[in-house]
């Protein structure tokens, strides 16, 4: 199989670092893995193998299909994020798996892949029956505002809504991911994948 390359063994803890640092460590990675992805495919190369489903993963996951639509994709991963997950097989991921499997089962998952067909882990299957996003877009937003560190009435200038506005999506995003505050939220919103972990943010 000489094809196969093992693209990203993501083994940094992006949680326990600065948001700043998180931010230029996801930037650093991405330029690498997407350079790596154009000298593989001048190769022909048929499949990449991810290690760990981190942001930066999803980021060459959606740029790689994008640009090479052949390219096959393994995520092999110990989150059971929806988040993540949910992101993934939108971008196409051909197989998202958890870690907890023998190199055999693995071997198997590849081959399946280079057949042209799709394989998810059942655990993630069930995660994401169970745990899909309960939040609107524009609660999303919102709480992606205040991870940044963003005050309500910073939030409201960037969204041009009212503090009020701003005060009842709030609200809304405590009683859905049952909060007791909102740093609460954002924790719970970045364990399950929902909002990211950079403190980088686009209200565009």
């Amino acid at each position: 199989m000489s094809g196969i390359r093992v693209l990203l063994d993501n083994q940094l803890n992006m949680a326990s670092l600065a948001p700043g640092l998180q931010s230029a460590i996801s930037m650093i990675l991405l330029e690498l893995a997407t350079n790596i992805i154009k000298h593989a495919e001048a190769r022909q190369c048929q499949l990449l193998l991810f290690r760990e489903g981190e942001q930066v993963v999803l980021d060459v996951l959606e740029w790689a299909k994008t640009a090479f639509p052949s390219l096959k994709v393994i995520i092999v991963t110990t989150f059971k994020r929806p988040g993540y997950f949910e992101r993934a097989v939108k971008a196409d991921v051909d197989a998202y798996v958890l870690k907890e499997r023998s190199i055999a089962d693995l071997m198997k998952t590849i081959q399946t892949v280079l057949a042209g067909r799709k394989e998810y882990s059942p655990e993630l299957m069930e995660v994401l029956m169970t745990g899909s996003n309960p939040l609107s877009q524009q609660e999303k937003l919102v709480l992606q505002a205040a991870a940044a560190g963003l005050s309500n009435k910073e939030i409201a200038d960037k969204l041009f809504l009212s503090n009020g506005t701003i005060r009842n999506y709030m609200s809304a995003i405590l009683t859905k991911l049952d909060a007791e505050n909102r740093t609460e939220a954002v924790r719970i919103g970045r364990e399950k994948g929902w909002i990211e972990a950079a403190d980088g943010f686009d209200f565009h």
